[in-house]
């Protein structure tokens, strides 16, 4: 029985997993395997049983299609981006109070530097 492989699979799962912002590390804890075993799949020689796609796809939010490169995958952002996502779905798992202060602190930057930038634009339009 001659083994079907997915061309470009590897790096494939390792775009998507970037671009999700997740570490190699993170994908194994979700997947229940180990970094190396993550970092083995990325690598376009091997690929995962059959099984663990689902799992992969579950944890990194696309479907086994678009793992496998059937179907475009959606959604894409940048790693920055992706970052910052993965941390404020962090924050939905903190108890109600840390959420609110968490919250609190982040609209009082986005003020502070909303205000300064109003601040910069009226000193613009008085110099000109």
């Amino acid at each position: 029985m001659k083994d079907r492989t997915y061309e470009g699979f590897g790096s494939r799962l390792a775009e998507i997993r970037k671009s999700r912002g997740v570490t190699q590390a993170d994908l194994g804890t979700k997947v229940g395997v180990s970094q190396r075993v993550i970092a083995y799949y990325e690598d376009d020689e091997a690929q995962p049983p059959g099984a663990m796609l689902a799992d992969l796809a579950g944890a990194l939010r696309v479907s086994v299609d678009e793992l496998l490169g059937l179907k475009p995958v959606k959604e894409a952002t940048s790693p920055k981006t992706a970052r910052l996502l993965n941390r404020l779905r962090r924050v939905e798992e903190l108890p109600p109070a840390d959420q609110r202060i968490v919250l609190g602190t982040l609209d009082a930057l986005l003020a502070k530097h909303a205000n300064g930038r109003r601040r910069a634009r009226r000193r613009q339009a008085v110099g000109t």
